[in-house]
């Protein structure tokens, strides 16, 4: 007889009560939505980011003000954290040598600075969040002012809510005028004029109090040199511009906000790697007619639903260029910048 003739009944072999099971805190508890209130949180400004640690300055004008190291909890993966958000922290918020705090959410943003890869790319890169004022740094030569990526910043200032200044470096290399002359329809644009010996680093100075501001330019005209010189422990790399392609060298490899101290108070220096493209792909091509102020105004007696563009019936900047009240290369600038969001459209 074997073992299988004593059994009485199959089930017999599956005593429950012998069967052990391994319990699984995770799958038997109950699912929520509901999160952490974090009530504890200290809010903290992200002064930059390196391989997925955040610089976070904490207590921001106190008595305890302090940078502390943080990184980013698991749910908000998926959320973009740049320079200049203002964050939510929890955990170890001392700064001592190696703590870690961890940042549960991001508070709400004044303004979000972005650009893309390509004007038919519309996935935006987000640059840098809370700025409201952008210095565009352009040089009257070496290498040579180029107006249509100057245009491509103003719009992308003005879909972000953000004020446009600029600084023309190098004006003991060249003239400024021809190039400055494209934007003499920009009634509320600041210009300041700098030479390599002699920057109006306390008329530029003035204009950042209060205020955090983002600069932005081409590789090779002086940004980085600029900023080390209103923010003297600022120590960004600079570079130089090649004499065969005219083009400048990329040295900022990051975004970081660096604090001006001037003799009126303090502001936010907010300094960007040195770009050669300007992608506007995420840009309501509606925004685009307003960052020309100028034209804007003789657009309003153009037809219902006009493009704008060359071929254009009864467009009245069209007609102004021919009468010469509007500066055609100012105009055209505005052209190419449509033309680009209409083949794009078509795509």
């Amino acid at each position: 007889m074997s073992w299988w003739d004593d059994v009485d009944d199959e089930d017999d072999l599956y005593d429950e009560s012998q069967v052990r099971v391994r319990p699984n805190p995770k799958a038997n508890r109950p699912r929520t939505k509901r999160r952490p209130a974090h009530d504890d949180a200290v809010i903290g400004r992200i002064l930059g980011v390196d391989r997925g640690r955040y610089r976070v300055l904490v207590d921001e004008g106190g008595s305890d003000e302090r940078e502390i190291t943080a990184a980013r909890a698991r749910e908000l993966r998926r959320t973009a954290i740049v320079t200049g958000d203002r964050a939510r922290i929890v955990g170890d918020t001392s700064g001592d040598e190696g703590t870690l705090g961890r940042i549960v959410g991001i508070e709400d943003r004044t303004s979000l600075l972005r650009r893309s890869a390509d004007d038919t790319d519309q996935v935006e890169r987000v640059i840098v969040a809370n700025a409201d004022q952008m210095l565009v740094v352009v040089a009257a030569a070496d290498p040579p002012p180029r107006p249509r990526l100057v245009d491509r910043y103003l719009v992308a200032a003005l879909d972000a809510g953000i004020r446009p200044l600029m600084v023309v470096t190098k004006t003991d290399l060249a003239d400024p005028a021809p190039f400055l002359a494209h934007f003499d329809g920009i009634d509320d644009l600041r210009v300041f004029l700098s030479r390599r010996d002699a920057p109006p680093l306390e008329e530029i100075g003035t204009a950042l109090v209060g205020h955090s501001t983002v600069f932005v330019g081409h590789s090779g005209v002086g940004k980085s040199t600029l900023v080390n010189a209103l923010v003297p422990d600022a120590d960004r790399a600079t570079g130089h511009v090649n004499e065969v392609t005219g083009r400048g060298r990329h040295t900022s490899s990051s975004t970081v906000s660096l604090r001006f101290r001037g003799s009126d108070g303090t502001g936010w220096v907010i300094d960007t790697p040195g770009v050669r493209s300007f992608g506007l792909g995420h840009v309501d091509p509606d925004n685009i007619l307003r960052a020309f102020h100028d034209l804007d105004e003789v657009a309003a007696n153009c037809p219902r639903g006009c493009t704008h563009l060359p071929d254009a019936p009864d467009c009245a900047l069209n007609e102004a260029a021919r009468e010469g009240s509007v500066s055609p290369a100012r105009l055209a600038s505005l052209q190419g910048l449509l033309e680009t969001f209409a083949n794009r459209d078509e795509h």
